[in-house]
């Protein structure tokens, strides 16, 4: 019998709706339920394609045991993180504070009344096991506590309260903006973050594009440093491109490795990944390393975009599983089965020349990298021939049953039931949460929106200003911008990652084609509703939550620190540089510089929290708007001049190429292209 979650949009909820566990999902109606009846809330908090949530379903939610002991003594809530990161930052933070350790799925227990947490974790199994006790030992035990130990509890809480409530209050110092040894601080520790060479080699290799974007943009600034950030920023590149992390066969990049060598992913693919990588070696090529890898990587994962993670209408899916079902008779999907391969069965697929030849290029071998298999990973950079790509086709047909050449569109598995009944043509693929998230579509065309700039490839502006569209036409309701979308309907407001995620994309399409000037006229609408619904008076910043919808939050969060993807406020500061620049407004500027200083005590103290922010920070110190002629800017844009927009100048004299403004000032008009690159890599590139 299935619960309440059998009727979730959620594709995350919806795989928990046969629990014998009686869940609700996050709703005033289940808070108050839990207050009348004085039951501890467990929530749990997770998303669709995380492993090891899908392993605790499997398990210890489905164990009946465990189910009725959670039933009468707990009120049990399931949150789909990618539904509502406001309440997954919140108490991730506490999990974080209390165990010095995060991670999904997120477990852990409020007190009903003001549902404040006071015991968590991540992973419990059924068993103890993995030097963690038994999820029913757990559920006794944190009773037991909340039932005895109400002296410990109250103070447990007030400490917890205490530490949430101070992390919303930001040292009131401010950093001196104008100093250049602060940027340059910031970009030198960020810098160190992603220097593989001093990496711990026992450890994962996530794309942290964030710190990888403010080194690549640091690295045109001269001064003295400790690091080559020209080097490190490529070499970040080369992991991604060559490594295991992407898919070579069929394009698209996995969320991380779990190795330090970029060798065996973690299988699942994350659409904001794919789409902060886009840009990313986009932005490397255009600065002057113009690898064949990285144009091969973005132009398969446009193509793994179109295929699979495209819907009819226009918008972007989600993410797809790590898991896959070996044949319609497994009773568990196994990790990474719909990419992994064999030593017999590549000379099965392969005549003894392809086979040769894709040795030379990818790391295979009879023992494999991942439990007797391989994931492939290059061996060097350069263009793969013709007969290495004709061997990875011939794996590709494997896989989805038609060579790469002829397939367009492969339709998602939405649900493991799906998986498993439909005839697939080749392997059964992965479950794909077909959901439409407005901050993560935004990535993805910024993403394409950059690939278009740099090589005019028209099916990547195509893609692009078809999902922007489609959240123009389709994401307001009743005059609210909504965060997601299922199946054609919007849904759960926008949270201030989605405004600022989108407006930075829209400014990306009219960077990339300045002749279009809707997509500043929308940025600029949506920017208001963005300062009137999040924007905090008295602090600074943006909060992540509207201001009408934040009853049910123990605290009220400005993000400002960068995890897989960039902080709201980190883009959002860049967005009102940019917006100054396109449009002369200097409320931009000023309120840029109002949140810049709000979090001036942490760009000065904790610089490796906030690398978005220092993006932010370059943009407000060297932001320039260049102003000149339509095919003047078919030259420019494809370069690279990371805090630089431009405008169509129909009033520009014959006379001048262009003019560049700075600040409150402009140059002399340019009277030649030379002389207009020249200032304009002088005010880029300041020495």
């Amino acid at each position: 019998m299935s619960n309440r979650l059998a009727q979730s949009q959620s594709l995350y909820l919806r795989k928990h709706a046969n629990n014998p566990i009686d869940w609700w999902y996050w709703c005033p109606e289940a808070l108050n339920t839990a207050k009348r009846d004085n039951k501890p809330v467990f929530l749990s908090i997770g998303y669709s394609s995380c492993h090891w949530c899908t392993v605790m379903e499997g398990e210890a939610f489905s164990d009946s045991a465990i189910a009725t002991y959670l039933n009468g003594h707990f009120l049990p809530i399931k949150v789909d993180r990618e539904e509502r990161p406001d309440i997954d930052s919140i108490y991730m933070q506490a999990l974080q504070t209390m165990i010095s350790q995060g991670g999904w799925p997120l477990n852990i227990f409020l007190t009903p009344d003001d549902l404040v947490p006071f015991y968590g974790g991540t992973y419990f199994p059924v068993e103890p096991r993995f030097g963690r006790p038994g999820f029913l030992q757990v559920l006794q035990s944190v009773r037991r506590f909340y039932d005895e130990e109400k002296d410990k509890l109250n103070q447990f809480k007030q400490d917890i309260l205490g530490i949430l409530q101070q992390s919303t209050i930001l040292p009131l110092n401010e950093a001196n903006l104008r100093a250049d040894e602060l940027l340059y601080r910031g970009i030198e520790i960020n810098t160190g973050v992603i220097n593989t060479s001093a990496n711990n080699f026992n450890s994962p290799s996530f794309p942290m594009i964030p710190y990888a974007n403010l080194t690549l943009q640091g690295s045109r600034l001269q001064f003295q440093s400790t690091y080559d950030s020209t080097q490190i920023a490529e070499q970040r590149g080369e992991d991604l491109a060559l490594g295991g992390i992407y898919d070579h066969v069929g394009g698209g990049f996995h969320r991380y490795t779990v190795d330090a060598t970029w060798t065996v992913p973690h299988f699942e693919k994350m659409l904001y990944d794919n789409g902060q990588i886009v840009e990313y070696l986009a932005n490397l090529w255009s600065r002057g390393k113009q690898e064949p890898a990285y144009k091969r990587a973005i132009a398969l994962t446009i193509q793994w975009l179109q295929r699979e993670m495209t819907s009819p209408e226009g918008y972007f899916y989600a993410a797809q599983d790590a898991d896959s079902f070996i044949n319609p008779n497994a009773l568990e999907p196994d990790e990474g089965s719909f990419y992994i391969w064999s030593e017999e069965e590549l000379e099965k697929i392969l005549n003894d020349s392809e086979f040769a030849l894709l040795k030379e290029s990818f790391t295979i071998t009879e023992k494999g990298n991942f439990d007797g298999n391989n994931v492939l990973q290059r061996r060097q950079e350069g263009e793969l021939s013709e007969a290495v790509e004709s061997a990875l086709d011939k794996l590709f047909t494997v896989r989805y049953g038609v060579s790469g050449k002829k397939t367009a569109h492969f339709p998602p598995a939405r649900n493991n039931e799906e998986a498993k009944t439909v005839q697939w043509p080749g392997r059964i693929p992965a479950v794909t949460d077909t959901k439409m998230i407005v901050a993560w579509n935004s990535l993805m065309i910024s993403g394409l929106a950059r690939a278009y700039g740099v090589w005019s490839d028209v099916l990547y502006w195509t893609y692009a200003t078809n999902a922007a569209q489609f959240i123009l036409d389709h994401q307001w309701v009743a005059g609210r911008f909504m965060r997601l979308n299922y199946e054609g309907e919007a849904s759960i407001l926008a949270q201030s990652e989605d405004y600022a995620f989108f407006i930075k994309a829209l400014l990306d399409l009219q960077t990339a084609n300045p002749s279009q000037t809707q997509w500043l006229e929308h940025a600029i609408r949506i920017q208001q509703e963005f300062d009137d619904l999040f924007w905090s008076l008295e602090l600074g910043g943006y909060y992540n939550t509207s201001s009408d919808n934040s009853q049910d939050l123990i605290v009220r969060e400005r993000s400002y620190i960068d995890n897989a993807t960039p902080s709201a406020n980190g883009v959002a500061v860049a967005n009102l540089v940019r917006l100054a620049r396109l449009t002369d407004n200097l409320e931009y500027l000023e309120r840029a510089e109002q949140a810049l200083k709000a979090f001036g005590a942490i760009l000065a103290q904790s610089p490796q929290a906030c690398p978005s922010l220092f993006v932010a920070l370059d943009w407000y110190r060297y932001g320039q708007c260049v102003r000149t002629t339509e095919e003047t800017l078919k030259h420019l844009i494809p370069q690279y001049f990371p805090t630089t927009v431009y405008r169509v100048d129909p009033t520009l004299s014959e006379n001048y190429t262009g003019i560049i403004c700075q600040g409150l000032s402009c140059l002399e008009p340019a009277t030649s292209y030379d002389q207009l690159l020249g200032q304009m890599r002088q005010i880029s590139s300041p020495t």
